[in-house]
């Protein structure tokens, strides 16, 4: 199956796009797009893939759904574009930020700055149905995500998952910790960022690794 992505993740995932559930997940979200109002727009569906070239990444954060209302969800997880409202967990993240790194809050949402630096911001599901939270899970797309965080922990070395939340520890429970650093915390949501989300230090964390091992480290 010919899939628009950036040229060196399509080449890894080649196999992946071939298999008989990838087609299906395909014609499941074609459908969707032709007859509903679906999230991010479709050029972006790989918007994490495409702003970050696969040798190029160094961190990756895990979410769940894209963003489910209009204008929000730009194919980056916890990102939107210039000029939306700022999310409340992407504000913690912020907040977090502020408290670990001394960066002031940003006004805009937009995450592409840090994809640019090799951070891929991959959410578990790639498509949403607007205002339906959940709507396009079980139909594909976490087999996928998985396969990509195992060919990540499998073929690479000393990258650092950031997992954020129940969900993102599962998702990535089968990561090699011998070869990466794995950072978990409760998610920046207000429901439960006070317990433990603010103070994780995973920003500063981050960039100290990336620098024992040679790296650059991140602007955040």
């Amino acid at each position: 199956m010919n899939i628009r992505i950036e040229e060196s993740w399509k080449s890894k995932l080649q196999e992946e796009f071939d298999k008989p559930y990838f087609k299906s997940l395909i014609d499941f979200v074609k459908a969707e797009y032709k007859h509903n109002q679906i999230f991010p727009p479709a050029h972006l569906i790989f918007n994490a893939f495409d702003k970050c070239p696969l040798d190029d990444v160094k961190v990756i954060i895990i979410g769940q759904d894209p963003y489910h209302n209009l204008g929000q969800a730009n194919g980056l997880c916890f990102s939107v574009n210039d000029g939306v409202k700022t999310p409340p967990s992407l504000i913690n993240i912020y907040k977090e930020l502020q408290d670990d790194l001394g960066i002031l809050i940003p006004k805009s949402g937009n995450l592409e700055r840090w994809s640019q630096q090799g951070v891929l911001l991959l959410n578990a599901t790639l498509t949403v149905r607007a205002h339906n939270a959940g709507s396009h899970q079980g139909k594909g797309w976490e087999q996928f995500t998985d396969s990509i965080i195992s060919m990540l922990s499998d073929n690479y070395n000393n990258l650092i998952f950031m997992l954020w939340g129940k969900y993102a520890q599962q998702k990535g429970e089968n990561i090699d910790t011998n070869k990466h650093l794995v950072l978990s915390s409760p998610h920046p949501s207000p429901l439960s960022a006070h317990r433990g989300f603010f103070g994780n230090k995973h920003f500063s964390q981050a960039n100290e690794y990336l620098v024992e091992h040679n790296k650059k480290s991140i602007d955040w």
